[in-house]
């Protein structure tokens, strides 16, 4: 599991975002490849999946992934770097 620093200041969520954003940005999950279903994430991170959506909606406003109706969460095939 994970850890989460629940007694910090960064909130919960935006940790789980850092963590998912590090895995794309170091290969560990691939453009055009499914990033963990809120099952998955939940039982990594033990957290509520309403944290795990605003984490997933933090990395979707940045332009990083997208939904695919019916299969899930992915990570853009061309991730623009910042």
């Amino acid at each position: 599991m994970s850890s989460i620093d629940r007694e910090g200041p960064v909130p919960p969520y935006r940790q789980i975002a850092a963590a998912l954003r590090e895995r794309i940005a170091d290969g560990t999950i691939p453009p055009g490849r499914r990033i963990p279903s809120l099952v998955e994430l939940e039982a990594e991170f033990g957290v509520a999946r309403d944290t795990l959506r605003k984490a997933v909606q933090v990395l979707k406003d940045e332009g990083l992934v997208h939904t695919v109706t019916g299969m899930g969460v992915f990570v853009h095939d061309r991730v623009e770097t910042q």
